[in-house]
């Protein structure tokens, strides 16, 4: 397994690097951020779990971090995929490596420690349970009970953990560039009493992330974005620019 290694030096990169890629590629990222996600009791650890269905996934998290919460980020990775871009270990990633059950056992454990360490800070898992990207409106969701098994490791240390849905959608709207739209919903607070289990608790979050997207993408049809928060705003597409150069020309006024 493949741990992880922080560096100060290499997380502030890497939030610069990732703004930048969204500024070039995204016309913006908006988030959707129900009430009670940022008041969370900073000595209770929390898990983020997402769905899966873009390459960009593993980007978003660490600028979410910076942006609202500042907490100990850590997220899981494929331990092929790790061990291709290790330099993910330096801003919180380790490895799952599914092929070999002994490993991920020990990847479960990890994570339960790194979630129940002394922090002065909230220490946050992100971890998508779909374990491989698939297409956003795909039904029925299949999670895998990895998440699961580390809560209920981590009530072998500590008496309650958050967990909190995260929903993405890539989608285009009025722009050349397409939009990134992220939803967090309200965080729910889970205690050893309430735990029923690794199959109920993967069962519920599936549903969880379902309806998290439904609801997500009637936001998107119905134009409703005055909730969200822009965090990102991309540079000017091409038919900006050319809207620009055309008013600056006077090019766009009508003939008299």
């Amino acid at each position: 397994m493949l741990k992880v290694r922080r560096s100060r030096l290499y997380t502030l990169w890497f939030g610069w690097y990732s703004r930048r890629q969204f500024r070039r590629y995204f016309n913006s990222v908006r988030v959707f951020m129900q009430s009670g996600v940022q008041e969370m009791d900073r000595r209770t650890p929390v898990v983020f779990y997402a769905n899966h269905a873009y390459w960009w996934d593993g980007f978003w998290s660490q600028l979410c971090t910076e942006e609202f919460f500042h907490q100990n980020l850590h997220i899981i990775i494929e331990f092929q995929q790790l061990q291709k871009h290790r330099f993910f270990t330096r801003i919180g990633a380790f490895s799952l490596d599914r092929s070999h059950p002994r490993s991920a056992i020990g990847t479960i454990r990890y994570a339960a420690e790194l979630l129940t360490a002394e922090s002065e800070q909230q220490n946050a898992l992100w971890i998508f349970p779909q374990g491989k990207i698939e297409p956003v409106d795909k039904r029925p969701l299949f999670f895998y009970k990895g998440t699961a098994s580390i809560v209920s490791r981590v009530f072998e240390t500590v008496p309650r953990i958050y967990l909190v849905s995260i929903v993405s959608r890539i989608e285009y709207v009025d722009e050349q560039k397409p939009e990134l739209f992220l939803s967090f919903k309200e965080p729910l607070l889970v205690t050893p009493t309430e735990f029923s289990g690794p199959d109920a608790l993967t069962s519920y979050m599936q549903r969880m992330t379902e309806t998290h997207l439904d609801e997500l993408k009637e936001k998107i049809i119905n134009r409703s974005f005055d909730a969200a928060r822009t965090m990102v705003t991309g540079t000017p597409s091409i038919n900006k620019r050319i809207e620009a150069i055309r008013r600056f020309l006077h090019l766009d006024r009508e003939p008299v």
